[in-house]
């Protein structure tokens, strides 16, 4: 076997290779873009970054708490609307719009008669 002292035409691998960019991470998706980077963030970038601040995690908890407050007072109220035996029965939501249902079916019936 003969050795040839010349360098060869195949590349070698490096102990350290360079990692391929992910598929579809393409200019400004937000691999070392930003202040320090080249390119300008993209919107998604933004919007994931400013998500992630403790201010907005605050305001997005209290809004939701005061959605999910809403909601259950208007359970509540339709609740009071339906006519149930016994009146002070506990009723989930899933019921609550169930006999909702029935109840406006009920009243649309006895229009019609």
């Amino acid at each position: 076997m003969m050795l040839n002292s010349e360098p060869s035409s195949l590349a070698v691998p490096s102990a350290h290779p360079e990692p391929e960019p992910a598929p579809g991470a393409g200019a400004g998706a937000g691999a070392g873009a930003g202040p320090a980077g080249k390119e300008p963030l993209s919107r998604e970038e933004r919007r994931r970054r400013r998500r992630a601040t403790a201010k907005y995690r605050t305001a997005h908890a209290t809004r939701e708490r005061i959605r999910v407050e809403a909601f259950n007072v208007a359970f509540a109220e339709l609740r009071r609307l339906l006519p149930t035996l016994p009146p002070d029965k506990k009723l989930s939501k899933i019921e609550i719009l169930r006999l909702a249902i029935c109840y406006i079916s009920y009243l649309n019936h006895v229009l019609d008669v």
